[in-house]
Formats: C-alpha cells, sequence, structure tokens
C-alpha cells in the first residue's frame, strides 16, 4: 500500500513493554518527509483523548560508521 502525502496510519501497540509506550503506533508523510507518530490515549477533564508525537524517520544507511578502537588503528598503521 502506497501511502499518500500528508496522510498517516496507527496500528494498536500490541507489543507495549512498559506503561509509558505508546498505545499505538504507525507513520505519517507530510511535504515528501517520512514520520513515525505514536500516540497515547489519556484522560483529560473533557473525557479521553489522544496525546501524539512524531520524530522523523531516519535511513537506516544514513548511520554514522562506527569508530575504530585505538588497537585497530594501530594494527591499520603496521605495514607488514
Amino acid at each position: 500500500m502506497e501511502q499518500r502525502d500528508n496522510s498517516g496510519v496507527l496500528f494498536k501497540n500490541d507489543k507495549k513493554d512498559k506503561p509509558t509506550a505508546p498505545d499505538y503506533k504507525g507513520n505519517i508523510t507530510v511535504d515528501g518527509q517520512s514520520y513515525w507518530l505514536s500516540a497515547w490515549i489519556k484522560e483529560g477533564k473533557s473525557g479521553k483523548f489522544m496525546g501524539l508525537a512524531v520524530s522523523p524517520k531516519e535511513e537506516a544507511n544514513t548511520s554514522s560508521p562506527k569508530k575504530k578502537s585505538s588497537i585497530e588503528d594501530m594494527e591499520s598503521d603496521i605495514p607488514f
């Protein structure tokens, strides 16, 4: 299923491992950018509502390369 711009989806979080974990998780696309979307069911003066949080999706390939340890640095400098 292709997601349209300026739309998103939420699914019930069946794997909620701690009380602070979101009740619903999903994603949303805004202006061509993909974001993670989280929602918590809360109780207020006027009744139940959903609190939302949005965070940018990080590309798996954009993670910074792992820095070599000092021993690895020394070994790579040895000419033989």
